[in-house]
């Protein structure tokens, strides 16, 4: 029996009304994005900005919401990229650093001295290192999409200026909860003591712990003279890159069309936090000192007398993260005024 044309046309029509059902249900009401700092901090203002063009290219279609501190994952930023992997987390933009002990690669970022500059972490980045860390991150079973940047490292203390690896000797300072930290504070004679960021600062006002170290927009943003930290030393010891992420499962259950725009948005959020960040660095250094902060900036002869100082810390670290990833680093930071 054939069908009569209204009647055809009447049930393509319930088709093609079921069908766009189904393919908008398919959208949560809400994706998570996981971070560890808010804004008016770089890494904050970089998910906002992620989530804003997300926002605008899909006309309203994928809605993402941060999630600061780390609070997805109990304020343990360590176990974000657990999460992330799991599909507890849609998307982050994570450190490097918070990222490593899950993905050993990452501590390339964190081995000392290793990036005098933002040519060295450029080279870095967009170079064969950043693919092959990409491609360990996807291995792990997250999607990375995209750079962004939480600056070089400085160093304050209550103590003395420091100007040379023996001025640390004794010097009880704050870091993350990485054993290369660990290891390259005891390397250059201090006494490092990892503790979460809400039990720094008040250790810092009490004396408990001489100094600590993080990037300018930290110290600047969290008011570090405040807490007794009168000496900065730039040191541009290691550098904290971010990478925009998403889950797998989240990733997968995307059209392509919407994958394409939110990895640009990534992409285009990165380069705008990068540009910002660092055009950034001499207002924060003014502020600082106007806050009384004595600065330091090492010459090329000094920084070399910390880099041999912790030789020792790519000799234990280098087998851990891949040797040939090392020497992969090391090379294109020294050819990068060639390209």
């Amino acid at each position: 029996m054939r069908l009569k044309a209204p009647i055809i046309v009447a049930c393509l029509a319930g088709l093609l009304l079921a069908g766009g059902s189904a393919g908008a249900a398919d959208y949560k009401s809400e994706y998570t994005v996981s971070t560890v700092l808010p804004t008016p901090f770089p890494w904050g203002e970089a998910a906002e900005r992620w989530v804003k063009l997300v926002e605008e290219r899909s006309d309203g279609r994928i809605n993402l919401k941060v999630y600061p501190g780390a609070q997805l994952v109990s304020g343990n930023q360590t176990k974000e990229f657990a999460a992330l992997r799991s599909g507890l987390i849609d998307f982050a933009v994570g450190s490097t650093i918070n990222w490593s002990p899950q993905v050993s690669e990452l501590n390339v970022f964190s081995l000392p001295f290793l990036m005098p500059d933002y040519a060295a972490i450029d080279a870095l980045t967009q170079g064969e290192v950043g693919e092959r860390i990409f491609e360990a991150i996807e291995r792990q079973g997250v999607v990375p999409l995209a750079w962004g940047e939480n600056g070089f490292r400085e160093l304050t203390n209550s103590v003395r200026p420091v100007t040379h690896p023996d001025d640390l000797e004794g010097m009880k300072i704050r870091v993350v909860g990485s054993p290369l930290f660990q290891d390259t504070f005891e390397a250059l004679g201090a006494n490092p003591t990892q503790m979460s960021w809400a039990d720094a600062k008040p250790a810092l006002a009490t004396g408990a712990v001489d100094g600590q170290e993080n990037p300018l927009s930290v110290i600047q943003i969290a008011k570090m003279w405040e807490v007794g930290q009168e000496y900065l030393t730039r040191w541009h010891y290691m550098a904290d890159p971010l990478i925009f992420a998403a889950s797998r499962g989240t990733w997968e259950s995307l059209p392509e069309k919407d994958r394409r725009i939110i990895r640009e948005a990534a992409i285009d959020a990165g380069q705008w936090e990068i540009e910002r960040s660092r055009a950034s660095v001499e207002e924060r250094l003014a502020a600082l000192r106007e806050q009384g902060i004595e600065l330091t900036e090492l010459t090329d002869a000094q920084r070399e007398a910390f880099r041999k100082a912790t030789a020792s810390v790519y000799e234990t670290w280098a087998p851990r993260i891949g040797e040939d990833l090392v020497e992969t680093a090391k090379e294109a930071v020294a050819n990068r005024d060639a390209e």
